[in-house]
C-alpha cells in the first residue's frame, strides 16, 4: 500500500484548511469500531466511465478524487473502508467502480461525522469541484455529490 509521501503536499493543506486534519488510514485494521462518517481519498492514474444507474455514464479524468461516504451499520467504520480498500469486490455501490481502479487509498474517518458535512466542507474551497453530479448522493435530497475532485492551485479558477 502506498503511503501520504506520494500525496501532493498541497492537497493535504487542501483537505486540512476543509476540517480533514486527522490521521489517513491506509487499512481499516488501524480504526475503532465507531460509526460515522469518512473521507476516502484516491487517485485514478487513467480515465475511468463510471455508470451511473438513472444518470447515465461520468467520464473521470485521471487525477485526485474525495468520496464523502457513512459507515452506519455493523461494524462501523472499519467494516466499510476494509470493503473500500479490497480490489476485487463484487460491485454494490458507485464507489465501487473507483476503488476498483485506483492506485492510492487513503481514509480519515469522522466518528460521529455526516458525510453530506464532509461534502460540504470540501465543497466550499475552490480546491474541490464536483466530479460527477449524483455520485454516491442519489439518496441525498441535499448534495449535488458525494465525489470531488481535487483541483491544484494553478487549475483553480481567479
Amino acid at each position: 500500500m502506498l503511503g501520504e509521501e506520494i500525496i501532493p503536499q498541497t492537497l493535504l493543506g487542501d483537505l486540512s484548511a476543509n476540517h480533514l486534519n486527522g490521521r489517513w488510514h491506509y487499512s481499516a485494521e488501524t480504526l475503532t469500531a465507531e460509526k460515522g462518517a469518512y473521507a476516502l481519498l484516491l487517485q485514478l492514474s487513467d480515465e475511468l466511465i463510471a455508470e451511473l444507474p438513472r444518470q447515465g455514464s461520468q467520464l473521470l479524468q485521471p487525477g485526485w478524487y474525495i468520496y464523502a461516504g457513512s459507515a452506519r451499520g455493523p461494524g462501523g467504520l472499519p467494516a466499510r473502508l476494509r470493503r473500500h480498500f479490497l480490489q476485487d469486490k463484487r460491485k454494490h455501490w458507485h464507489i465501487d467502480q473507483l476503488t476498483a481502479r485506483a492506485t492510492v487509498l487513503a481514509a480519515q474517518a469522522v466518528p460521529e461525522g455526516d458525510e453530506c458535512d464532509v461534502a460540504a466542507w470540501l465543497s466550499a474551497s475552490f480546491a474541490f469541484d464536483i466530479a460527477a453530479p449524483g455520485f454516491g448522493s442519489t439518496d441525498c435530497p441535499i448534495c449535488p455529490s458525494h465525489l470531488l475532485v481535487w483541483r491544484p492551485p494553478g487549475q483553480r479558477p481567479v
